[in-house]
């Protein structure tokens, strides 16, 4: 008995120093560290396999080899933008709100978008709208189809979806699909084969490949991006799944947020695609060029002045530039902070910068599910819900179905719409894509859809959260411990 407690102590030791040198040797925030030596300590030997699969990281990567070619073309396409932005009312750049301006150069001088002054905007907050929608536009498709979702689901509405896009090809027209495994149930090499055997071109997206030796089981492509004819965009917060169209028992109706895009910023979406697909394919000979076709404009008269930069972000990159966008859009806030998303877990930064909004006199709501999809990352979302409304923030948690909108407002005046939670797994992990709309008009359209969806919410209470048991708040403060690598 006594060998076998100084091998179990013994043990015990190396496997706290193998934790602290493993957690140690790369460069992490504190929460990250802290969540990470749990796992490795109170999970001996099962914590470090973990770790291989989701720890490592990607830094160093290169995920997205650009050449001198595609940086020159990259550089083209910007100018094309530019030119195009000749074309707005004059007066545009000085009705551009200051706070805007500074939101806008801050993306530019991080080289992640130009800004679009000439596009036009159609909001769609249900999924059999949206599909619908999307699929008459691909219908009508006379060169090209761009598609990328990170959930592309075989059963009815995802098999609808191929099946149209196997038609087009058919038709003569170009179509590449990029999907996320990890994402997207039952899509496998059976599900695509008939589309890929018509002339149809699909890859699943890089980090699911080599995923032993570059472990990157924890990086997910969350982007949405569909480019018809190199002129149409869609982006949003809906996949290609039934689910979405609401018809899961499970989460009853499913409230999202999509934009239909017209304008020089789906040159933004298209260059996004075509760096995706060229990173996800390792035959030299399929990747994608810059071709004229991928960037067309609309008429003239299809488009409005609306400015806009569309800004993609990922874990290849150390800078969390979707994230510091989000706080410099609080920080600049005068009257309101909007916001909808279906996770909650904020790292401090974002916090701080929501307690800053709110202590200066800011009308902070947020609004969250009142359901889970994933257990651990609700009882997460619950606990910093419940965090922030002791602190002053409003927290509404819409009753009418599953709410998976992420959307941002900032004194109706500078809004986002895209595929970022506000969590921590979107601001470090996942590949992401959002829309950073600067008009007052299109801000004031989505609040005044936030304030229909306030009327299908719940705000939270103090009494709520005194009445919530003594396990459930075990549950929430343990998962949130984990919220840094949830």
């Amino acid at each position: 008995m006594r060998i076998f407690i100084l091998i179990v102590v013994g043990l015990l030791l190396l496997n706290t120093t193998a934790a602290l040198i493993t957690v140690f040797r790369k460069q992490r925030s504190i929460s990250s560290v802290l969540a990470w030596i749990m796992t490795l300590l109170f999970l001996p030997g099962i914590g470090f396999i973990i770790y291989l699969f989701c720890g490592r990281g990607i830094d160093g990567q290169k995920v997205f080899k650009l050449t001198d070619y595609d940086r020159e073309k990259i550089t083209d396409i910007k100018k094309m933008v530019d030119e195009d932005n000749l074309k707005a009312d004059s007066g545009l750049d000085i009705n551009l709100l200051t706070d805007a301006r500074v939101l806008n150069r801050y993306f530019r001088n991080m080289d992640a978008s130009p800004l679009s002054k000439r596009n036009s905007l159609k909001i769609y907050t249900d999924g059999k709208e949206k599909f619908a929608a999307l699929f008459e536009d691909i219908r009508q498709a006379k060169e090209t189809v761009h598609v990328e979702y990170y959930s592309f689901f075989n059963d009815k509405i995802g098999g609808e979806f191929l099946s149209l896009l196997e038609e087009k090809v058919k038709e003569g027209v170009e179509v590449y699909l990029i999907y996320d495994p990890w994402g997207s149930p039952g899509a496998n090499k059976k599900f695509f084969a008939s589309f890929v055997a018509a002339g149809g071109n699909v890859a699943p997206f890089i980090t699911s490949k080599n995923m032993i030796s570059k472990t990157r089981l924890n990086y997910h492509l969350h982007r949405k991006i569909v480019v018809i004819d190199g002129k149409m965009g869609w982006t949003g917060g809906f996949n290609v799944g039934d689910q979405y169209l609401g018809e899961s028992k499970k989460f009853g109706y499913w409230r999202d947020t999509h934009i239909r895009i017209l304008g020089a910023s789906v040159f933004s979406l298209q260059e996004i695609f075509i760096m995706d697909w060229n990173a996800s394919v390792s035959n030299p000979d399929h990747k994608m060029d810059y071709l004229e076709k991928y960037f067309q404009l609309s008429e003239d008269s299809q488009l409005e002045d609306l400015s806009l930069q569309i800004v993609s972000d990922g874990p290849d990159t150390e800078e969390e530039i979707l994230k510091s966008g989000f706080i410099k859009m609080i920080l600049a806030a005068e009257k309101s902070v909007w916001i909808q998303t279906p996770y909650l877990i904020p790292d401090d930064s974002m916090i701080n910068a929501l307690l800053i909004a709110v202590r200066s006199g800011i009308d902070v709501r947020i609004m969250i599910p009142c359901m889970p999809d994933h257990p651990f990352i609700y009882r997460a979302t619950q606990y910093y819900a419940n965090y922030l409304h002791k602190r002053g923030v409003k927290i509404y948690m819409y009753q009418h179905g599953f709410l998976h909108a992420k959307t941002m407002i900032i004194d109706n005046e500078i809004c986002m719409v895209g595929t970022t939670n506000q969590d921590i797994r979107s601001y470090a992990l996942n590949f992401e894509v959002s829309t950073f709309i600067y008009d007052t008009k299109f801000a004031w359209k989505l609040s005044q859809l936030f304030k229909n969806d306030i009327e299908e919410s719940i705000l939270l209470t103090d009494k709520m959260i005194q009445d919530q048991s003594h396990w459930l708040r075990f549950k929430q403060n343990f998962s949130r411990l984990l919220s840094p690598i949830l």
